[in-house]
């Protein structure tokens, strides 16, 4: 018995736990959900909920498709940027869903669970472009699993408020370049980590900010702030 249970953990066929809350980290009943919502108390995985505000949800929206991904791209840099402060980025997505749930979320996978709580830790105590962050451990595991197929293939009928990941993507080129620049600041922490030896303290607490590139677009003043 306990090896059935074991395997249908967190599937359909599980009549306890949440299948949606164990593959995408949210569910569209919350806290009503008939079904358990198990949150890790570890994890590499961190969600921040409801940070991107696309500008093409609004009805009174005129931007063309070039300033949208633009606009997106300035999101995703900014953010990529604050959250590789706290450890090396294995993987980050945002969500394009309109469900309240699912809207605007990001969900970034770390190497080492104990930078995802350091992130955790800090983010909840910060307001980003004046508003306050949300951030917990996520159960996600594999965005493979928790992402729309048919969304992929441009076949999903249920639009934004379908219950499975529509990711919105960044440049490639953007992305490409920030990850090469968070490899380039891991090779250089690990080399100063080489050369200080047994050195006192944990080298990773102290981790380099990845560079921003300069870009025409960069801004005057952070749109992060810290809760008082």
């Amino acid at each position: 018995m306990a090896d059935y249970l074991a395997s249908i953990y967190g599937t359909e066929k599980d009549k306890v736990n949440c299948s949606f809350y164990f593959k995408i980290g949210a569910c569209r009943h919350g806290d009503r959900c008939s079904r358990k919502h198990v949150k890790p108390t570890y994890s590499q995985t961190v969600l921040v909920a409801n940070v991107y505000q696309n500008p093409a949800h609004l009805a009174t929206c005129t931007m063309t498709e070039e300033q949208l991904q633009e606009h997106f791209d300035l999101f995703w840099e900014d953010i990529f940027i604050e959250l590789a402060k706290y450890g090396e980025v294995e993987e980050m997505n945002v969500c394009d869903n309109v469900g309240d749930h699912l809207v605007g979320n990001v969900y970034v996978r770390y190497k080492f669970e104990d930078d995802a709580q350091k992130a955790v830790d800090s983010l909840n105590n910060r307001f980003y472009a004046g508003r306050p962050l949300y951030a917990e451990l996520s159960p996600v595991t594999d965005f493979r699993e928790a992402c729309c197929r048919q969304y992929e293939n441009a076949e999903c009928t249920r639009g934004g408020f379908c219950n499975f990941m529509h990711l919105k993507m960044v440049s490639r080129q953007l992305r490409k370049e920030l990850y090469e620049a968070q490899r380039k600041s891991v090779r250089v922490l690990q080399g100063e980590k080489d050369r200080a030896g047994n050195a006192d303290g944990d080298h990773r607490g102290g981790r380099r900010k990845v560079g921003s590139r300069s870009r025409s677009h960069s801004r005057e003043r952070s749109p992060y702030g810290r809760r008082r």
